[in-house]
């Protein structure tokens, strides 16, 4: 079987048996200016840019694509007929789970509002908006729009905090899932980028929302119609927003979203953490050797997979 992988240390690492390696497998490596030619059975992608994916993708003799991200919009429509695709979802839950708890108690405690004080070297309350409340966790209603391996992680990190967690599926009827948004005091996005849910946060989805209550989105950025969210904003029909992603991303400079107070915006760095390349070329490891026994990996991706 032979691979093509990103030509990054820890993935060489792969090709030696006392480091860790996969016996059988022939490992050749892919950069942003070099392609290896020839037949290849299997292709894990990340960190590349489109161009160098389109050539990836091309690759004669393919039969299977492992991305290492939770996302899949950058791939699917991309594939050769017959080619079965992977994802790596399961890398990034942990951490986008905790990226999501900490704005949480980033927003519940003010956080942001104490940073931006902290740049005027001014001295705590008087940087509070006159509508900003300091509590905790407790007793709010929490929806995960996207009830998946990260929902999961969420609602295990927020069972401590007394939150009330709720999950919204592709399978929620309209009315059920509406009536969770009227009553929710945050709303987080983790939905993937589909046709279905693309824009699913409109200006009619944030009319159902209480005033005062918060949305997140550590899903993809264009979920969000974002001049309905900026006016909902601006008008003060939302307590504020934790953004991880947007659309557009970046943020132009000029965007009104960097300008408003109860926007906390972090620049796609949900999935982020220092150990993510070794971890990611562990799964990889662990992904071939499953396949090296004849077992599915996980992560398989089909058309019918729901959130």
């Amino acid at each position: 079987m032979r691979v093509l992988l990103p030509d990054l240390p820890e993935f060489r690492a792969l090709s030696q048996p006392d480091e860790g390696g996969v016996p059988g497998v022939t490992l050749d490596h892919y950069d942003r200016a070099h392609v290896p030619d020839g037949p290849a059975d299997g292709v894990v992608l990340w960190m590349t840019g489109p161009q160098t994916r389109e050539r990836l993708l091309r690759t004669p003799g393919l039969k299977w694509v492992l991305t290492l991200t939770a996302g899949i919009d950058h791939v699917q429509g991309h594939l050769p007929d017959g080619v079965a695709l992977f994802n790596a979802s399961r890398l990034h839950d942990r951490a986008v789970a905790v990226h999501a708890l900490s704005g949480l108690l980033a927003a519940a405690r003010g956080l942001h509002t104490f940073r931006d004080a902290q740049g005027r070297a001014q001295w705590a309350s008087p940087a509070l908006p006159s509508d900003s409340r300091l509590g905790t966790l407790d007793g709010l209603n929490i929806v995960l729009w996207g009830h998946g391996h990260i929902g999961r992680n969420i609602e295990e990190l927020l069972a401590p905090h007394g939150a009330h967690v709720r999950g919204i599926r592709s399978a929620t009827p309209t009315d059920e899932r509406d009536d969770l948004l009227r009553a929710a005091d945050w709303v987080i996005l983790l939905l993937p980028s589909t046709p279905d849910t693309r824009g699913v946060v409109n200006a009619d989805t944030l009319a159902l929302l209480k005033p005062g209550a918060w949305l997140m989105n550590v899903g993809r950025g264009n979920l969000i119609v974002t001049d309905d969210l900026v006016q909902a904003l601006q008008e003060h029909r939302l307590g504020g927003a934790f953004l991880d992603v947007t659309d557009p991303e970046p943020l132009p400079a000029t965007h009104p979203l960097w300008q408003l107070p109860n926007v906390i915006i972090t620049p796609h760095v949900a999935s982020t953490t220092t150990d993510l390349v070794r971890r990611g070329a562990h799964l990889t490891r662990d992904f071939l050797i499953d396949l090296q026994q004849g077992h599915e990996p996980d992560g398989r991706v089909t058309a019918g997979r729901t959130y």
